[in-house]
């Protein structure tokens, strides 16, 4: 089947297309035979009982610097697309959540992947409380004492904002360190959101792990490993992707929580496994697949592309 498809996803000119998901995912979706319209969450409007999007069909290609070429820009109501991917990066801020409110109206007659609805409601540092006893203990919370109280009880934690990405903001905060009521005075001045902080897991030198999940089964890993001198293995931040398996542990956290995400329209999941505890459950713009194809041969986009096609077959 042929699909009309539409991708929200931030400027595409700027993109590695060597590491990109969703330019994976894009070219997945051409060699089916599916065809694309590209636009940014500044172009999706609503005009009078209608969900638009300004942009452009799109053509991918893996050349470095000469990635895509657009067709003529146009106004298209996205009612009439077949599925509507949500791929752009947080921060999760009020212009992230109106393009969930505004894609939750033609959900799911036109296919949102991942479901809107959920991405807002269960976004990925908040979707995790659901599973206490497979965490790390976690805080969410703005004031300080309540931060300096969980600080006493357990010593090392890292602090960082509760709707960032990409392991910016991300302070570790050892017994001995001082700088918690300066990091507090800065965060709070810069937003209004609470903080969330985590006790401090140090199987971290080891690697953060990310597990991709397509309709709630794990599909793969890879390991992060934080650059010398980095807390943070996030790979914007210099994080060293490595080939690593799945262990027991790691599949009994993704059946405890796969069929929740399955129930909830979360199609492509990545979680973040910090030895046995699981720390993230990233739904609202995952990565990771092209490292995965790279190290296991495993072609997590075209098994995306599955799980969304039979989607669509059982909505027919």
């Amino acid at each position: 089947m042929s699909l009309k498809v539409a991708i929200q996803m931030d400027p595409i000119a700027g993109i590695n297309i060597d590491a990109d998901s969703t330019f994976r995912i894009g070219l997945e979706a051409q060699e089916r035979g599916h065809r694309l319209f590209y636009y940014t969450p500044d172009r999706l409007s609503y005009c009078e009982g209608r969900v638009l999007a300004r942009g452009w069909p799109i053509e991918l290609r893996r050349v470095q610097g000469d990635h895509f070429t657009l067709g003529e820009e146009t106004e298209t109501d996205l009612s009439e697309m077949d599925v509507v991917l949500l791929r752009q990066d947080p921060p999760f801020d009020m212009a992230y959540i109106t393009t969930t409110h505004l894609l939750d109206m033609i959900h799911p007659a036109t296919l949102v992947v991942n479901d809107p609805f959920w991405v807002r409601n269960q976004p990925e540092k908040l979707l995790v409380l659901r599973f206490p006893h497979l965490t790390p203990p976690t805080l969410i919370a703005r004031d300080l004492d309540s931060i300096r109280a969980f600080k006493a009880r357990h010593g090392d934690i890292i602090l960082k904002p509760l709707y960032g990405n990409g392991g910016a903001g991300v302070f570790r905060l050892d017994p001995n360190d001082r700088n918690l009521a300066s990091l507090h005075e800065l965060f709070t001045g810069m937003s209004r959101e609470p903080l969330i902080a985590q006790k401090y897991v140090p199987d971290v030198v080891r690697g953060d792990k990310r597990i991709i999940l397509v309709d709630g089964e794990p599909v793969g890993a890879i390991n992060r490993i934080p650059a010398d001198g980095e807390t943070r293995s996030n790979m914007h931040v210099g994080g060293r992707p490595e080939k690593v398996g799945l262990t027991e542990r790691d599949l009994q956290i993704c059946a405890e929580i796969g069929p929740v995400l399955r129930e909830k329209g979360q199609i492509f999941v990545g979680i973040d496994v910090i030895g046995e505890w699981l720390t993230e459950i990233n739904v609202t713009s995952p990565t990771g697949i092209q490292e995965l194809e790279r190290f296991d041969g495993t072609n997590a986009a075209r098994l995306i592309w599955e799980a969304i096609e039979a989607r669509r077959a059982n909505s027919a």
